[in-house]
């Protein structure tokens, strides 16, 4: 159970002067080995924010020279607050939220014995004075660094595959409260969704797994004019690896600048299934993708990956 910790990350940042140190600390104190994390602030035309990224060593990860593959834990997100527009934690900070939490949980277990197999990466970033951006059907938060920049912090080339956290409430194509996950995406592919996620995600929350629609405008860059769902897949821009947004939903469009609006009990469903996918994702029990078949797709149709580009020469 990860409740205690999705409480916890919720109090931590739901302040106007929290820092990435300040997270440090609490990972620390949860049980974190100080020296596998890294704080970052990075300065963007709209102001700044502190990046935090995580590792949580395995048992036979390839950090320490073993072969387990590389989960990487991504909290997307343009900022965890919208002041001084907007007083207390928005509803787009549930992505720090949750990989903070998920973060605090993993160096517990470690701390008490219960090491995975292999290496996870937790990565978000912090920011509690983000500005607002219209969007349709309801206002976005906007961030105060572009997605290239944050694509370079919060991803790492050592992963084997990509969990990507984001609220995903101002919309009105998943209507469903909790969470839901997407298709796999890989190299420009949209591959059909992972048995085995879906077999986790209906384990973890005792119901028929839920999936949310992308398009390909979704899993191209950010700034290219095209309209997209928000930035949950935007991970999948900047790497190799399979990546499967993770989207904490409502049943009706919620602004990302709304305050209020986060639901604990979400929140500790997400962290929780990001864990349990960590523990098989070691193992190799859990897989993104079907490797012969995607290598089926790029000979006959060639590679896609001209979508993870900005197009057209730009």
């Amino acid at each position: 159970m990860s409740m205690k910790y999705a409480i916890e990350a919720y109090e931590l940042l739901d302040s106007p002067s929290v820092s990435g140190e300040a997270v440090k600390a609490a990972l620390v104190e949860a049980g974190v080995d100080p020296r596998n994390i890294a704080v970052k602030t990075v300065q963007g035309p709209k102001g700044h924010t502190d990046f935090v990224k995580v590792w949580i060593p395995g048992a036979d990860g390839k950090r320490s020279g073993g072969t387990a593959p590389t989960l990487g834990i991504v909290g997307r997100l343009g900022g965890i607050g919208a002041r001084p527009e907007r007083i207390g934690l928005v509803s787009d900070g549930d992505g720090a939220v949750s990989a903070v939490a998920a973060a605090m949980k993993l160096g517990c277990m470690a701390r008490l014995g219960d090491v995975l197999k292999g290496d996870v990466f937790v990565s978000t970033h912090i920011c509690p004075n983000a500005p607002t951006r219209p969007h349709d059907p309801v206002p976005f938060m906007d961030s105060p660094i572009n997605m290239t920049i944050a694509n370079g912090e919060e991803m790492s080339d050592e992963l084997d595959a990509v969990l990507s956290i984001d609220t995903t409430r101002g919309n009105r194509v998943i209507n469903h409260k909790g969470f839901a996950i997407s298709a796999t995406v890989k190299e420009g592919y949209i591959l059909r969704v992972s048995e085995d996620l879906l077999s986790l995600m209906s384990f973890v929350t005792g119901k028929a797994p839920v999936v949310f629609p992308i398009t390909t405008q979704d899993i191209t860059p950010y700034g290219n004019d095209v309209y997209h769902l928000n930035s949950i897949l935007q991970p999948c821009t900047a790497t190799k690896a399979p990546v499967v947004g993770v989207a904490l939903t409502a049943e009706s469009a919620v602004p990302g600048c709304a305050t209020g609006a986060s639901q604990v009990a979400d929140i500790e469903l997400a962290v929780r299934f990001v864990i349990e996918v960590a523990k098989d994702f070691g193992e190799g029990k859990a897989s993104f993708f079907n490797e012969k078949e995607f290598a089926r797709l790029v000979e006959l149709y060639g590679p896609m990956n001209h979508l993870q580009t900005m197009g057209g020469g730009r």
